[in-house]
């Protein structure tokens, strides 16, 4: 192979992409929806709150009504215990309200209530697990009333605990380090996640560029000129020169964007947001556990132990595993779909050769989303092994600390079975681009490949 005219091949392709109108628009409007994702969850809980509902309550338990209070989103008008249920729901919109909350006679027997709203319009998910919310303290305090000690509402409140497990991970010097799971758990997600994503992008890109090469019969001039393994590699090359600018350039202008609207419009999109509303609306957890969490993140260690966890991740250790993971990772897949590109005439006919080659890399982004769970179990050791899922799976293991040798093992195996495969796939390529008029099979791809 011609080191000068690969590079040649190289060269054109990446100045072709780059210089191409979708590869401009993607660099810049990919950056802006990454911010997008950052910042709007704190747009849309600002603008995204309730129109204030007036609600009727009728309460025949005696025990919930005294429990609710008006708030911006809420205003409860509590009718007499004998007003009649069926003429307030059916005439709520002329009486002027939104819903009727109709509560039980108390059952003395079980200590609770039974609770039916009626509205004109479905509650919002927030206002439903409000009322839920206060109906459910009330009959707790009607139980703990019920049993006659003073102070046992005080009593409850001490038994209950928040103890926060700190947690430390001893190096071989026996120094002790602070790390947080949950970082970790980010961490591993983010590059599992990252890799997956860019080598099926432009795995498929360099499939897609053969073959529109060979349905416009471009390939035919080409081949007359170089050889057929130097067209390859040059277009594996140079489209990865190019996601790995694209990269580049996503995570600069990412970070750019999202530092300027956090700097311009980030104390006004959270000044009038209630953090632990915004906790209890994203995360799905009641207005309790909500006040847990911000009690968590109030204390004085815990932002700093976030921090020190952050800081003691190995970041050199991840970048350059993460290029040379990429790197070696996108070759493999890259001469398989080239391979496969040569072997078609349009992008339909690429379907059913594609099938065995996405899935060990579903397979590996399945594995790598549960990494962080068990990050030494049998699957994810053998996942991070395996050189056609270990791209994706070793990254998510490293934040939670991989032995040198592992991963001197899994790039060795990782290198071997891409070199295995670009010269397989080299042979296939050689025939595969100069056959026209049939759909191709994988028994035609092992049949060009012994002819070859």
């Amino acid at each position: 192979m011609n080191l000068h005219i690969t590079n040649v091949i190289i060269t054109r392709e990446y100045l072709n992409r780059v210089k191409k109108k979708s590869f401009l628009i993607t660099t810049f409007l990919v950056p802006v929806l990454f911010a997008a994702l950052c910042i709007l969850p704190s747009v849309i809980m600002v603008m995204a709150k309730e129109d204030s509902k007036k609600v009727a309550v009728i309460d025949r338990s005696g025990i919930v009504a005294q429990t609710l209070e008006n708030s911006e989103t809420v205003e409860f008008m509590v009718l007499p215990v004998n007003s009649s249920v069926d003429s307030v729901k059916h005439n709520l919109s002329d009486m002027g309200y939104d819903a009727i909350l109709c509560v039980s006679e108390l059952d003395s027997v079980n200590k609770t209530v039974s609770a039916d709203v009626f509205s004109v319009k479905p509650l919002g998910m927030d206002l439903s697990e409000n009322l839920a919310n206060r109906i459910n303290k009330a009959v707790e305090n009607y139980r703990i009333d019920s049993y006659g000690i003073e102070g046992l509402d005080n009593i409850m409140k001490e038994v209950k605990s928040n103890v926060h497990l700190h947690s430390y991970t001893l190096g071989d010097d026996g120094k002790e380090t602070i790390s947080e799971s949950g970082v970790f758990m980010i961490v591993s997600m983010i590059l599992g996640m990252v890799l997956y994503m860019f080598i099926a992008l432009f795995g498929g890109m360099v499939m897609s560029s053969v073959i529109e090469e060979k349905a416009s019969r471009v390939v035919e001039v080409l081949v007359s000129s170089v050889k057929a393994t130097e067209l390859m590699f040059g277009k594996i090359i140079g489209v990865a020169l190019v996601a790995l600018t694209q990269f580049f350039l996503w995570i600069v202008l990412t970070f750019a964007i999202v530092t300027i609207a956090g700097a311009v419009a980030g104390p006004s999109l959270m000044g009038g947001t209630d953090p632990s509303e915004m906790i209890q609306s994203m995360g799905g957890v009641g207005a309790e556990q909500a006040e847990a969490l911000m009690s968590a993140a109030e204390e004085p260690g815990e932002m700093s132990a976030i921090l020190s966890t952050l800081g003691n991740l190995p970041f050199a250790k991840i970048i350059i595993c993460f290029v040379l993971f990429f790197v070696f990772g996108y070759m493999l897949y890259a001469s398989i779909f080239a391979a496969i590109g040569s072997a078609a005439e349009n992008e339909g006919d690429t379907q059913q050769l594609q099938m065995p080659v996405t899935v060990p890399l579903l397979i590996a982004f399945f594995i790598a989303i549960y990494a962080f769970k068990a990050p030494e179990s049998a699957v994810v050791f053998w996942g991070s092994m395996i050189p056609f899922t270990s791209p994706i799976v070793m990254l998510a293991r490293l934040p939670f600390g991989v032995p040198v040798w592992e991963i001197a093992l899994s790039l060795v195996l990782l290198i071997a079975t891409f070199a295995v495969c670009a010269w397989a796939s080299a042979k296939i390529y050689k025939v595969g681009i100069l056959m026209f008029g049939k759909k191709s099979t994988w028994k035609d791809l092992w049949k060009w490949f012994r002819q070859s």
